[in-house]
């Protein structure tokens, strides 16, 4: 099988229903600022953020800003369109990846602007930013490039 360019998926079929718990993410992805929620009693980190630390119990939350970096946890390759609206898209990458500077949580996400068989488990990516025809901006990872 030849390599292929990892696409965006068709953003226009994912609709985003942000609530109380998820709109201070949102709000600072539109400030291409990658933000993680995080318990201010006990510090621990907590995607999909919630009003609740799963650790400690406790409701106070906090935003904190990290640095973008990743690393690559584990992905699929999306090959065949599951519905003709995405035909346009494959393949692309749907992944988890790991924020080391939020106590290895992790997040899921797409893989872009890359060969799909140039990814490896543990790999170094970093944030980029897609803005979205309806104005959302949504975080997606890239492969690191060695200088």
């Amino acid at each position: 099988m030849t390599s292929a360019k990892a696409l965006m998926p068709n953003t226009s079929l994912f609709e985003l229903s942000p609530n109380i718990h998820t709109t201070p993410f949102w709000e600072a992805a539109r400030e291409h600022r990658l933000v993680v929620s995080s318990c201010t009693t006990c510090r621990t980190f907590v995607m999909p953020p919630t009003g609740l630390c799963p650790r400690c119990r406790t409701q106070s939350i906090e935003w904190i800003t990290v640095s973008g970096r990743a690393r690559l946890y584990t992905y699929t390759v999306v090959r065949h369109a599951p519905v003709p609206a995405l035909a346009g898209s494959i393949p692309y990458v749907i992944a988890v990846v790991k924020l080391p500077d939020a106590g290895g949580v992790k997040l899921i996400t797409n893989i872009v602007g890359c060969e799909v068989d140039d990814l490896s488990i543990g790999q170094e990516l970093e944030v980029v930013w897609n803005t979205r025809g309806d104005g959302i901006t949504v975080p997606r990872f890239r492969p690191i490039v060695a200088p």
